[in-house]
């Protein structure tokens, strides 16, 4: 499997099966690439439907440039208390950000909710996060704002009373439900359109299965949702010796 930089070439392949509604792990196997390396690089370059092959090869070419001698970017950092290899962890993090933001989030966020996720700290504040990812305290008050109002991130008070954020099962849980009554409001309007055309004509009869289906699906996850719950309070078991 090559390594390496994508080539200009291989950027143009990527557009091409952009443009033939080809999935990314599609186009992946037709350059012999992981599908993580083309998920990145559609999403950082203006996602599926704004790819160009030129202008996204032009943009790492000078991402290239503006990066600094190792020398130059001062000492280096602490090594990892848990012996993790740095350089990996960093890869890991982009791949996760990535994905994030191919389920609908921003980039911005995306980070945000990276950073949460990996921290072995369990919280960090607002200035911890802007410090980590190198932007403003603008930017991470924006990003914070959005995750709150999606119950994906949770704030508390720490002792010295700053606010801290955090991620944990209990708001998977929560964003689960929610995401399952949001189907309600829907299945509702429908059956209000079967009564207004007629609980005999095609269109009503095609407003009550999408009704029934929606209906079927948020009791189904909501009944998941609540089986699984205690799953999110215990640890993991070790892997059964064969």
């Amino acid at each position: 499997m090559p390594g390496g930089r994508l080539t200009q070439q291989e950027r143009q392949q990527i557009a091409m099966g952009l443009a033939d509604g080809l999935a990314y792990a599609e186009i992946a196997r037709s350059l012999d690439r992981p599908t993580s390396t083309v998920t990145r690089e559609v999403m950082r370059n203006g996602g599926p439907a704004g790819y160009r092959a030129d202008l996204a090869h032009r943009a790492t070419e000078q991402r290239t440039h503006r990066r600094k001698p190792a020398s130059a970017r001062g000492p280096l950092p602490a090594p990892d208390p848990h012996g993790r290899d740095a350089l990996a962890l960093a890869e890991y993090e982009e791949t996760f950000t990535t994905v994030l933001m191919s389920s609908g989030l921003n980039k911005m966020a995306s980070r945000v909710l990276t950073c949460l996720f990996t921290t072995d700290a369990g919280s960090l504040t607002a200035s911890e996060l802007a410090s980590r990812l190198q932007v403003s305290p603008a930017s991470v008050s924006k990003a914070i704002t959005y995750l709150e109002s999606q119950s994906l991130v949770r704030r508390e008070r720490d002792e010295r009373r700053r606010d801290r954020y955090l991620v944990d099962g209990e708001l998977f849980y929560q964003a689960t439900i929610a995401s399952a009554r949001a189907n309600d409001l829907l299945v509702e309007t429908a059956r209000k359109g079967v009564a207004v055309l007629g609980p005999d004509t095609p269109a009503a009869v095609r407003l009550e299965n999408v009704a029934r289906f929606l209906d079927f699906i948020s009791d189904s996850i909501t009944r998941a949702a609540e089986q699984a719950r205690a799953v999110l309070h215990t640890g993991a078991e070790p892997p059964s010796e064969r």
